[in-house]
């Protein structure tokens, strides 16, 4: 780069108040000073924050609105800054006109830290945005799902049969279409006759008794990757045959969401995310739900650190351990899927008879589909 390129660069990077020392000797071209009007709408607030006083004139730019702003920012830069600058516009800066117009909030890119932001801000939202916001958590939702689902699906329902055609399976079990094509190319002209050298049948499986899957997920602010992950992953368990979902969120409450398991876009938006944390609470709860104890998985999503004295806890997991209920305790993960859990209490729910793991959604559908199939 020329220098005056460089001190252009320094001027966006050091902002308005570098106008003095660098400005007068390279002034930004028209492109640049866009992305200076974008990133000074934003940053400013910081000088504002630490009492700086704004620049003194009327040279300013017009003010830009909120959703010109966005506009305009998802055009300059690339896609992944863009997200970075409107996540810091809701976290660091609490913008409000970001939060209280509907237009804004629908013009936001939807992405899953964008998601976190809103859930974690939902209680400074108004009326008038839900619908806005739910449109947002969908689109996230909806991609979510079509990179799990295909890959949750076929490790809960996918199963390999070993004698799919064999000829000392059932005679019941003959598929006379699917033989016949097979066979085709051994058929006798001489003899006018159709040599089966390899008969097919149909792979029957025997009707299995539902699973039934309880998720009790801990709605603590550290928790909100997981709190969408989990919904996500209820969703689509929810809609296979064979697996009753009960959904379970809690804080020092309980809240009951199997009757919208079905729908992880309501259940995001009724999560209340921070607060307290009775985990023996919701375990013990969870715990009388179980009808079928060697048919049940009991998953509890957690950091683990629990609020409340531990022994109901540790009990309700023991009881449950004897009944020969599986269990597993899904530790959170944090952006860059690093566990994150009391580990203390973690040792202590495995010597209760819990496996304690870190998996990724995926990794969890694969577990699950070993259980159901054995």
């Amino acid at each position: 780069m020329t220098d005056n390129q460089v001190l252009r660069r320094w001027r966006l990077l050091l902002g308005r108040y570098a106008d003095q020392q660098i400005a007068a000797q390279s002034s930004l071209t028209p492109g640049e000073q866009q992305l200076e009007d974008s990133l000074e709408y934003l940053y400013g607030r910081e000088y504002q924050r630490r009492g700086l006083a704004a620049r003194a004139g009327s040279l300013d730019p017009s003010q830009i609105r909120a959703i010109d702003w966005l506009g305009r920012t998802r055009k300059l830069f690339p896609k992944p800054v863009f997200e970075r600058l409107q996540q810091q516009a809701l976290e660091r800066y609490g913008m409000s006109e970001l939060l209280n117009d509907p237009a804004v909030i629908a013009n936001l890119e939807p992405n899953q830290a964008i998601v976190k932001t809103l859930l974690s801000l939902r209680g400074r939202l108004s009326t008038t945005t839900r619908d806005a916001v739910k449109m947002v958590i969908a689109k996230t939702v909806e991609d979510i799902t079509r990179k799990l689902k295909p890959q949750i699906t076929n490790s809960i329902t996918g199963q390999r049969f070993r004698f799919r055609s064999s000829p000392l399976a059932s005679a019941q079990n003959f598929d006379w279409r699917k033989t016949i094509a097979a066979n085709l190319k051994h058929f006798n002209r001489e003899r006018n006759q159709l040599v089966i050298a390899r008969p097919c049948f149909n792979a029957r499986v025997k009707p299995q008794l539902p699973w039934d899957l309880v998720l009790c997920i801990d709605q603590s602010g550290s928790m909100t990757d997981s709190i969408i992950y989990a919904a996500v992953l209820a969703g689509i368990l929810a809609g296979l045959p064979n697996v009753r979902v009960r959904l379970l969120i809690f804080d020092t409450q309980v809240v009951d969401l199997s009757y919208l398991a079905h729908d992880p876009v309501e259940v995001l938006l009724t999560v209340q995310l921070g607060g307290g944390t009775d985990i023996g609470k919701a375990v013990s709860y969870g715990e009388t739900l179980i009808q079928n104890p060697r048919r049940t998985i009991f998953t509890l999503i957690s950091d683990f650190c629990e609020g409340a004295p531990p022994t109901p806890l540790i009990n309700s997991v023991r009881r449950m351990a004897e009944a020969r209920v599986t269990l597993i305790g899904l530790a959170a993960l944090d952006d860059e899927a690093t566990p994150i859990y009391d580990k203390n209490m973690g040792q202590r729910l495995a010597t209760a008879g819990m496996h304690i793991a870190a998996l990724t959604p995926e990794h969890f559908a694969q577990w699950l589909g070993e259980i159901i199939h054995g």
